[in-house]
């Protein structure tokens, strides 16, 4: 059951590192929300997945 919850709550964050108008913001979105997950290396992917989602 944990791993169904930290699964979902993965993707979530991860739709969430794709939010803002800029790369900064989504940057920003996306290490707060890996940070939330997975600590210090969750904030590095997030930020990097956020920044990489820019048009």
């Amino acid at each position: 059951m944990r791993s169904l919850i930290a699964t979902a709550v993965s993707a979530m964050l991860l739709a969430l590192a794709g939010c803002g108008d800029n790369p900064t913001e989504r940057a920003a979105t996306g290490g707060l929300g890996g940070a939330v997950i997975a600590g210090p290396a969750g904030a590095v992917v997030g930020g990097t997945i956020g920044a990489a989602t820019a048009d």
